[in-house]
């Protein structure tokens, strides 16, 4: 049984809030965005997890990964992505039932990676994307965010987004009071 679990059965049967973040292939499960974005994860009351995709390369392999440590959690689920984490996320999300998806310069529409379908991810969404990205064009996130209407936020940033992370904080928290907001009449 996970931490994340046992805790929520500790807590009386209170539902449970989750994000989980799944990081790039040339970073950690615990980097600088993660990290950061975690603290606004436990400010809005949602318990932070990462997973560690290191030492695999294979993208389905990182899909089984998310799934299986998904299926422990039970409650609320919010999945971020960061790069290849982006693609891992979005392959994901419809399959978890997401409720929400953040995702940070997602390494989407590559030839070296398993096609997605269009209309994959059936929950709000939100893409950040720097326009100077000199590893996953900004183009991309243009792209999915009109074939998914995603909300789509592009910053004066390279693909690590460091320089503005502050700002990313900020997006990150409103898209999570966001979707406790109610649905606005006609939508």
């Amino acid at each position: 049984m996970s931490d994340a679990v046992s805790s929520a059965q500790a807590r009386g049967g209170v539902p449970q809030r989750h994000v989980v973040f799944s990081h790039g292939q040339a970073s950690g499960p615990w980097g600088r965005k993660i990290t950061a974005l975690a603290e606004v994860v436990r400010g809005e009351g949602y318990e932070a997890h990462s997973i560690d995709y290191r030492g695999l390369d294979a993208p389905r392999e990182r899909i089984a990964r998310l799934a299986d440590y998904c299926k422990e959690l039970s409650g609320d689920l919010v999945l971020v992505g960061s790069s290849l984490g982006g693609y891992v996320t979005v392959a994901s999300a419809s399959v978890l039932h997401a409720r929400g998806v953040f995702l940070l310069a997602p390494a989407l529409y590559f030839p070296d990676l398993p096609p997605l379908r269009s209309g994959i991810v059936d929950c709000p969404t939100a893409v950040v994307h720097g326009w100077c990205d000199e590893v996953v064009p900004y183009e991309h996130s243009v792209r999915f965010a009109q074939d998914s209407r995603a909300t789509l936020h592009l910053l004066n940033s390279d693909h690590n987004l460091h320089d503005q992370i502050r700002h990313i904080q900020n997006l990150f928290e409103y898209f999570l009071i966001a979707l406790d907001l109610p649905a606005a009449d006609g939508e």
